[in-house]
C-alpha cells in the first residue's frame, strides 16, 4: 500500500527537502522524528528567506547536490496539481524517494508514478484523508477525497447580505428572494445566491446544493459565486440565502454548513429569519442565532429579523418580536421585504 499510516512511515524516509513553504509543509516539517535538509518554493517572494529554520531554495537539483536528502515530500494545496506532479517526477527521476499530499497529487489518479518508482528502485507514498478509517468507523465513505476546489481570497465590490436563521425551514430562501425582488423594484441591481437545490425562482441568478461540497469547499464556492457573478453582472448589492442555523438543537449536522456560507459570505449585513413553534424543528432562538452570527463574522451586523408566522400563537405579532429584540422585524407575506431593506440600506449608509 502507498497510503502513509503512522509517522514511522515517514520517518523511515528520513531525511526530507520538503516543496512549499506554507501551512502544509511547515506541519510535515514538525512532525516527530522527521528531519529537514532543505525547503523549496516557487514563490520568489519566499526564496532566499528562512523557513522553519532553513533558507528557501528555487531549485530542486540544488538541493540534491548540496544536501544528503533521501525522500522529496511536496506538501502543496489543491490548484498546484501540476507543480506536484512535476516535482515528484524530478524527485523519482533523480532516484529520491517522494511523499505527496492527496491534496494536490492524489496517487489513485496518477499511478503511472508507482510505476516510475518502481523502476528507479524508490518508493513513493501519500498522506491521503484516511476515507479507509471513516468507512471501517461508519460502514461507508466517499470513494475519494471531495475537497476539490481551489482556496480563492476575494473582496467583493458590492455590498453583501447574509440571510441566516434559527432553524431550517424558517424562510431563509423567501426572504431572500423577496429581499431581490424589492431591490430590484427600487431601480438596484440585485444578485440573489441560492445555496440550495430548491433556490429555483427568480430573482436568483444560479442555485447550487451548498450542503454537497466538503466543508473546505464551502467558502470556496461562495467567495467564487460572487467573483462570477460580479465579473458577468456588475451587481450593487448580493444576497446570499444561508441554510440551517448556528444555534439549532436536535439536529448537529447542518450547523457546520451554515457556518461555511457565512464565512464565505463575510457579509456586510445580515438578515435573520425566525419560526416561532416550529413544528419539527428546535431553534433555540433569536438572541442565540444573533450573538453567534456576530461571533463568528465580528465585522457585520444583524440589522433585521424575518418572521414566519406561519404556527404563531394566537394574537402574535412581528411588532412582538420588534419590541423584545430591539430590532426592525416584518413578515414576508405581509410586504415585510421594504422594511427589511430599508433598514438593510439605512445601515450600510452610516
Amino acid at each position: 500500500m502507498y497510503s502513509i499510516t503512522s509517522v514511522e512511515d515517514l520517518q523511515e524516509l528520513n531525511p526530507y527537502v520538503i516543496i512549499g513553504c506554507g501551512g502544509g509543509g511547515e506541519k510535515f516539517s514538525n512532525l516527530e522524528g522527521i528531519e529537514t535538509v532543505g525547503f523549496l518554493d516557487d514563490n520568489p517572494e519566499k526564496q532566499g528567506k528562512l523557513f522553519c529554520g532553513l533558507e528557501v531554495a528555487s531549485n530542486l537539483s540544488d538541493l540534491f547536490e548540496s544536501t544528503d536528502a533521501n525522500t522529496v515530500a511536496v506538501m502543496l494545496p489543491i490548484g498546484a496539481e501540476g507543480a506536484a506532479l512535476k516535482y515528484a517526477v524530478e524527485a523519482l527521476a533523480n532516484g529520491k524517494n517522494a511523499v505527496v499530499s492527496f491534496r494536490s497529487l492524489s496517487l489513485c489518479e496518477n499511478e503511472s508514478l508507482l510505476k516510475l518508482a518502481s523502476q528507479n528502485d524508490v518508493v513513493i507514498k501519500e498522506i491521503s484523508p484516511r476515507l479507509d478509517v471513516v468507512r471501517e468507523i461508519c460502514g461507508t465513505a466517499p470513494e475519494k477525497c471531495c475537497e476539490v476546489l481551489p482556496k480563492i481570497s476575494y473582496e467583493p465590490k458590492a455590498k453583501v447580505v447574509f440571510v441566516g436563521g434559527t432553524s431550517q425551514e424558517c424562510g431563509k430562501r423567501t426572504t431572500t428572494k423577496s429581499l431581490g425582488i424589492e431591490a430590484e423594484k427600487r431601480g438596484m441591481k440585485a444578485a440573489v445566491i441560492s445555496t440550495d437545490e430548491m433556490g429555483l425562482e427568480k430573482p436568483t441568478v444560479f442555485n447550487f446544493r451548498a450542503g454537497s461540497l466538503s466543508a473546505m469547499d464551502i467558502p470556496s464556492a461562495i467567495l467564487s459565486s460572487m467573483k462570477y457573478v460580479e465579473e458577468r453582472d456588475s451587481p450593487d448589492i448580493i444576497f446570499i440565502e444561508g441554510q440551517s442555523s448556528l444555534t439549532e438543537d436536535g439536529n448537529p449536522h447542518p450547523r457546520g454548513l451554515s457556518a461555511c456560507i457565512l464565512i464565505g459570505a463575510n457579509p456586510d449585513a445580515v438578515i435573520v429569519g425566525h419560526r416561532p413553534n416550529h413544528p419539527y424543528r428546535e431553534p433555540r432562538g433569536i438572541d442565540y442565532e444573533v450573538k453567534a452570527i456576530e461571533a463568528v463574522v465580528p465585522t457585520t451586523k444583524v440589522v433585521g429579523l424575518s418572521i414566519n408566522l406561519r404556527n404563531k400563537d394566537e394574537g402574535m405579532t412581528v411588532e412582538d418580536f420588534e419590541k423584545e429584540y430591539g430590532l426592525p422585524a416584518a413578515d414576508m407575506y405581509d410586504g415585510g421585504a421594504s422594511k427589511l431593506l430599508d433598514a438593510i440600506l439605512d445601515y450600510l449608509d452610516e
